[in-house]
């Protein structure tokens, strides 16, 4: 089978008034993948959590500032990018906290990189500090 690889870019102002059409985009492309409704929705779910985490910490909410998502899709797996020039940050020093006490606490945030780690196949950040931040977002692609 010959490989490919397909390339898809968006660019929008960091605002959460985007979000929408950010997970329209997902969800197109994640149908074009060949993933099922749940899937789509799942992957969907994971880089609006990336997007809305570089919009309130990379950017402190300004909505003056770019973020870009680039999915790349080839015969093995769906890519998503979330590309930032805000606050870096490494998310290997994001202590995981124990579900169950924020269950207890009745906590809304710190689930974002739970939720991501756990929806998608791989996941990397790349800072080089000053420049950009890069997530990167795999998903493996079912062999039929």
């Amino acid at each position: 089978m010959p490989s490919f690889e397909k390339s898809f870019t968006l660019h929008v102002p960091s605002s959460t008034e985007n979000l929408a059409l950010i997970r329209d985009f997902v969800g197109n492309i994640g149908a074009k993948a060949g993933f099922d409704e749940n899937e789509i929705n799942k992957i969907t779910l994971a880089v609006d959590e990336a997007v809305a985490n570089v919009i309130e910490h990379a950017y402190g909410s300004d909505a003056t500032r770019e973020v870009t998502i680039r999915a790349v899709l080839d015969a093995d797996a769906l890519r998503f990018d979330i590309i930032d020039n805000g606050r870096g940050f490494d998310p290997g020093l994001i202590k995981q906290k124990d579900l169950e006490q924020l269950v207890k606490e009745r906590r809304s945030g710190g689930l974002g990189l739970r939720l991501i780690r756990t929806v998608m196949d791989d996941v990397q950040y790349q800072i080089k500090p000053g420049e950009k931040n890069e997530l990167r977002m795999v998903k493996k692609l079912k062999k039929r």
